[in-house]
């Protein structure tokens, strides 16, 4: 026990000195020399007080996250290797005789202990936010937030929980029978989104520019697609950053913008971002990430299984778990879960990228205003004091979108041809 938590420590603390050395010291954000003076140099948008500003948040931002994801698996470690988790199952069962109750003792337990150790991270990033002038958000607000999230999470956690406990208490292949079982949860989940889960967090409501939204929709009639509202959202109460998405599918599909992006784009800016919105659905590119979902949670399942069996076999002592069955096992379901989708991330942030790129040319296509296109990603960089040229491995771990460089980059070679 001495020895893996030691270990686990010496591992954390070597990798966050590595990434502090690496964002800091050991890589070069500046623009390639051939790319100076053109259209993607920040020099040419940005002044030199927003320069500085980009470079030392966004340094801060990756910095964060590459903390906090591995104190998470951290977390999970010490409270399988200290006994915690066989703590929270005994006071479980002592508290309550009905199976499913005891499971939702111990999962509100091990939520609330996750949660509490994840809150210093999630404080400082939004700190930081605030200070560079990115979230507008007030602390009651922040609080809020967290506060559904954890009450949200709990709910949908507990019903996954209790049938991933049953299963594998039935069946040796219980993986198998949670991803048949996941491939509807997964689908309805993301129908319910746009009208059940998002308005908890946020006001949404039909675009109130009318003008605006007349041409939206002549867009869309030109991209075949049956739309009749564009939704807005009241995102400058939390932020100042710039945003647009397409979310939920079927009759739930939405198109939505921030009124951040009402507020400090154009016309013709607000346009290119929604024909690109538009490529989305076009392309079926929310379809396609679904199916990419269900098959991952397939082989990720499969993954789990195989390593919860070897763990528990070679160290169950060690991390107190007597059997499958166990309370226990869920932290290191968690953990393995986890890890494999950040080993899983560069793969599947490769192929929104490519999804990306394709929606940013069908917006070419549609809108031909390069200049437009252009101004957009300028002012998404300015607006989130984002890196023109991240480093490469943030980009490899981080980057669901092209970098600002290439995308302007990509534009600009477009119009050439």
């Amino acid at each position: 026990m001495k020895k893996v938590i030691g270990w686990s420590l010496f591992l954390y603390v070597g990798f966050g000195l590595f990434i502090y050395w690496y964002l800091f010291y050991g890589t070069s954000t500046a623009i390639p020399e051939m790319y100076k003076g053109s259209s993607a140099d920040p020099a040419t948008f940005m002044s030199q007080r927003e320069l500085v500003l980009s470079q030392d948040f966004s340094r801060i931002k990756y910095l964060l996250y590459f903390l906090a994801t591995p104190f998470e698996w951290l977390v999970l470690l010490l409270i399988l290797v200290l006994g915690i988790s066989r703590n929270f199952e005994k006071w479980a069962k002592q508290s309550a005789k009905p199976k499913i109750l005891q499971i939702g003792v111990y999962l509100f337990y091990l939520s609330l202990l996750t949660t509490a150790l994840a809150l210093p991270f999630q404080w400082i990033s939004y700190q930081v936010s605030k200070f560079y002038h990115i979230s507008t958000q007030t602390t009651a607000s922040w609080v809020k937030d967290h506060i559904i999230d954890f009450w949200v999470n709990f709910v949908f956690m507990f019903v996954i929980v209790a049938v991933l406990l049953w299963l594998m208490k039935r069946s040796e292949r219980w993986w198998l029978y949670a991803w048949c079982l996941s491939v509807p949860f997964t689908i309805f989940m993301t129908f319910i989104q746009p009208v059940f889960i998002d308005p908890l967090y946020n006001d949404f409501q039909p675009l109130q520019n009318k003008q605006l939204e007349t041409k939206i929709l002549k867009l869309a009639q030109q991209a075949d697609i049956p739309a009749s509202h564009v939704y807005e959202v009241n995102m400058s109460e939390k932020t100042n950053a710039l945003n647009a998405y397409v979310t939920g599918i079927g009759s739930n599909s939405r198109i939505v913008l921030w009124d951040t992006t009402l507020k400090q784009l154009s016309e013709n800016e607000i346009l290119f971002i929604m024909a690109h919105e538009m490529a989305h659905y076009v392309k079926k590119h929310i379809y396609w990430a679904l199916a990419g979902s269900i098959a991952l949670s397939f082989v990720g399942l499969y993954l789990i299984s195989r390593l919860i069996n070897r763990t528990i076999r070679k160290f169950g002592h060690i991390f107190h778990i007597s059997s499958i069955t166990s309370f226990s096992v869920l932290p290191l379901f968690f953990l393995f879960s986890s890890v494999l989708s950040f080993a899983a991330s560069p793969a599947m942030n490769y192929v929104s990228r490519a999804e990306e790129r394709a929606s940013d040319t069908y917006a070419m296509e549609l809108t031909n205003d390069n200049k437009a296109a252009v101004m957009t990603f300028q002012n998404l960089s300015k607006t989130s004091l984002s890196q023109v040229n991240p480093p490469g491995l943030v980009k490899f771990f981080l980057y669901t979108h092209p970098t600002i460089l290439e995308r302007i980059q990509y534009l600009e070679q477009y119009e050439k041809k």
